[in-house]
């Protein structure tokens, strides 16, 4: 056990290695999810990049790091990055961290991964927690195969288009979402992907009084409408899969599209909803609609 230690202690002290740029995992929640070489390098390198210094601040007081933090957001991504990769060239070394996470998920860092390698520096993860990851293996959906969206874009027509991206794909799609925006998302998945998708919704992830809450859209829908959302929310969504076979005939399915756009229904979204419900395909049944109205 010892000489297990000592190779661990000298493997600790070979780091931080000059010249270097560390991707630091920090808690998503709960502290003690801090790794010991993370919160080691974390006390020894040069500079820490970090997207808040008055609350990356807090962690530092928490593990007693006294090394210089220096803010690296979106903001100032590009008026920064000379002066780290400054700091590089002068063989000292860089931890950049994110409030909460991995750094580069959906959070600053790819950006300065680039440049650093683009200028021969040695970039090193220090793997930690993510809350996608964290969500997507505590959700009961597959996991061999996924996709990872973070925040939906704000702009209606592109959020859109993305939307309609996520309800068509047979992968489990991880998302994130806003308090105020959540119900709103579930609103348009429901549309989109039918009310009987399988999802998983977490909150407060490895803290006191972490939810997972759900099994189907139509049910966390429910939920939310009757509680008030709070925090920020990570959505598990199950893919679209060709289980469900035509369940009536053509013509059925072409009367009952015919009678949502009748009701005042988009063309693609009444589409879209028939094929949920009966199993054609939107593409068909969409082409079908085409050559009925050139007739």
């Amino acid at each position: 056990m010892a000489l297990i230690d000592n190779h661990r202690l000298q493997q600790e002290r070979s780091e931080p290695c000059p010249g270097t740029l560390y991707i630091v995992g920090t808690p998503i929640g709960n502290l003690d999810d801090l790794s010991p070489r993370a919160k080691y390098i974390l006390k020894n390198v040069s500079l820490i990049a970090c997207e808040d210094t008055r609350r990356s601040g807090k962690l530092m007081k928490t593990i007693k790091s006294k090394v210089p933090l220096l803010s690296y957001h979106k903001h100032n991504l590009k008026s920064r990055q000379s002066q780290l990769l400054e700091i590089l060239e002068s063989n000292e070394s860089i931890a950049l961290i994110s409030d909460a996470g991995l750094p580069g998920i959906n959070d600053p860092g790819h950006e300065l991964v680039h440049a650093a390698r683009s200028n021969s520096f040695e970039v090193i993860c220090i793997p930690g927690p993510c809350a996608a990851t964290t969500a997507l293996v505590i959700s009961g959906l597959p996991t061999e195969r996924f996709c990872f969206e973070g925040f939906l874009p704000k702009k209606q027509s592109i959020r859109k288009k993305r939307l309609e991206d996520i309800s068509q794909e047979g992968r489990t799609t991880v998302i994130y979402e806003s308090p105020h925006q959540l119900i709103k998302l579930l609103e348009d998945l429901s549309i989109l992907c039918g009310k009987d998708r399988p999802i998983q919704i977490a909150r407060e992830l490895t803290k006191r009084y972490e939810e997972s809450i759900g099994e189907t859209i139509e049910e966390v829908l429910k939920y939310f409408l009757n509680k008030k959302p709070k925090g920020e929310f990570t959505i598990v969504l199950g893919g679209k899969t060709n289980k469900q076979k035509n369940k009536t005939s053509e013509s059925n399915a072409l009367n009952k599209l015919n009678k949502l756009i009748k009701q005042g229904e988009r063309a693609n979204v009444a589409a879209r909803k028939i094929a949920d419900e009966t199993g054609y395909e939107k593409k068909w049944l969409y082409s079908k609609l085409h050559k009925e109205l050139d007739k």
